[in-house]
């Protein structure tokens, strides 16, 4: 789909950090960049400057690790709000401007005309310090899409070396975003980026559609963390690229899990265990269709081997579990039954797993099979 590489600029540290109640300490934050940076991501959105000193000394410490990932910077359209994150020690900004007529009009109170000022005066002031640009397009995906031509027009003339596509309530569906990007990507010859965020449950679809529209640079964040639902999640939008479109980045997929808890545990957000990708149960089979197919070849009920991601297979043994199923985790315990065995232990088995709501553990199995022999 691209000549080019895709590039993930993951946001976990500013927009992820936005998530109602999160809070990163500096040595999380540090943490967090570091494994971001060793896993592959290109590209971090570290913080919010003009929040104030804190914040700034927070961004700089990142800047000091000296990491490969280029680290940019959240920033309103206005030259203080660039002039600190200059003093922090980035050389590249996002500078974000409300876009949609909305927002114009309900948010800003002013007109088009405004806006295109403000971004003629915030992209010259940071062209001026030669930083890095993307100009980000807050609530793009309510605008009017030949303004958004125009202001990539204007952006492309001062300099800018990106525009960044917001879907910034998350209402979209795949097949608008795909129309949306495809026709600016059309119209002007600046790289694209997609922000998007899970409002509708659809951000990482919305994301993947942004790419094969024509977006280079993709906004992610661990465990899909953001503003109310979230942002796309970084780790599913790398495990669909790959899976799904063909498309494997240079990213290290089997620290996924590691990341994800350190993420998890930092926000106070643990990861659910059905969580796409990184959750300790997705490769969990308990059918026993499903996990006779398993056995006989993963491939069968499994898109992908879990050590892509830090992941095991785990055989679930309860009310809907089979033969094959139940004799597999039987072996890894040593327990060999003969099959006119296996079918009674089976039977026992659903029961109590019907009875007490839960699958069995293995020291369940363990005890009942003690009891059976005891009996016998």
């Amino acid at each position: 789909m691209h000549e080019k590489q895709i590039i993930i600029d993951d946001t976990t540290l500013r927009d992820g950090e936005q998530t109602a109640g999160v809070v990163f300490s500096l040595d999380e934050k540090i943490r967090i960049a570091r494994m971001l940076d060793e896993i592959g991501v290109g590209e971090l959105e570290c913080g919010i400057p003009a929040m104030g000193k804190e914040e700034q000394a927070s961004v700089k410490a990142l800047v000091d690790l000296g990491l490969n990932a280029r680290l940019i910077t959240w920033n309103r359209a206005v030259p203080a709000d660039i002039q600190a994150s200059i003093d922090s020690g980035v050389k590249a900004v996002d500078i974000s401007l409300s876009v949609s007529d909305i927002h114009i009009q309900h948010k800003l109170r002013k007109d088009r005309n405004w806006v295109r000022e403000q971004l003629k005066v915030a992209l010259g002031f940071a062209k001026q310090h030669d930083l890095y640009v993307s100009v980000g397009g807050e609530d793009a995906s309510r605008a009017d899409l030949d303004f958004l031509v125009e202001l990539m027009q204007i952006a492309k003339s001062l300099g800018a070396d990106r525009f960044r596509f917001c879907d910034t309530l998350g209402i979209l569906d795949p097949f608008t975003t795909y129309d949306k990007v495809g026709y600016l990507a059309e119209q002007v010859d600046l790289d694209l980026e997609v922000h998007t965020h899970n409002d509708l449950g659809m951000a990482t679809a919305n994301a993947i559609a942004g790419i094969r529209a024509g977006a280079r640079f993709v906004n992610t964040t661990v465990n899909g963390l953001g503003e109310r639902a979230g942002n796309a999640a970084l780790e599913e939008v790398v495990m669909a690229l790959k899976h799904a479109c063909n498309i494997e980045l240079p990213i290290e997929t089997r620290r996924f899990v590691e990341l994800s808890k350190l993420v998890g545990q930092a926000s106070c957000r643990p990861v659910p265990e059905w969580k796409a990708i990184v959750g300790e149960k997705v490769f969990s089979h308990e059918s026993g269709l499903h996990a006779d197919g398993v056995i006989k070849y993963p491939g069968n009920y499994e898109g992908y081997d879990p050590a892509e991601v830090g992941l095991s297979r785990h055989m679930v043994i309860g009310k809907h579990s089979g033969r094959h199923g139940l004799q597999d985790r039987l072996r890894a315990l040593d327990i060999d039954l003969e099959p006119c065995e296996t079918d009674a232990f089976l039977a026992r088995v659903r029961n109590i797993a019907q009875g007490k709501k839960r699958p069995l553990s293995d020291n369940d199995l363990v005890r009942l099979y003690a009891a059976d022999r005891k009996v016998a």
